[in-house]
């Protein structure tokens, strides 16, 4: 894959990324500003859970972003696009459908 192409594979998932991070941190203090102003504790259970599943959310999208900044290192690196466990080259179709991809598809798989 050629660096133009990688950069904007890359630079439009992070704006991807980012905006679902955005967009749910938004809501999550949206939601929290909610609960307090309406002082009802008896749904707290529902409230800690939501929190919890939008945390855990969050984490997964600051992960992702880690994962596209590693790529782009990568990128500056001459290394994009080869795995980062073999050194094999990761195909186009794998790296278009997931541009901060770090291993192949059997090393992925086999990684799980």
């Amino acid at each position: 894959m050629d660096n133009d192409r990688a950069t904007t594979l890359l630079n439009s998932e992070r704006t991807r990324v980012q905006g679902l991070l955005d967009e749910l941190q938004n809501e999550s203090e949206s939601n929290r500003e909610a609960v307090n102003d309406a002082g009802d504790m008896s749904n707290a259970s529902e409230s800690l859970v939501a929190e919890g599943l939008d945390n855990a959310v969050v984490f997964g999208l600051r992960q992702r972003l880690a994962a596209i900044d590693r790529a782009e290192q990568r990128l500056e690196a001459g290394t994009y696009g080869l795995s980062t466990l073999s050194g094999d080259v990761i195909p186009d179709d794998r790296l278009e459908a997931d541009p901060a991809a770090e291993l192949t598809v059997d090393e992925a798989r086999t990684a799980q």
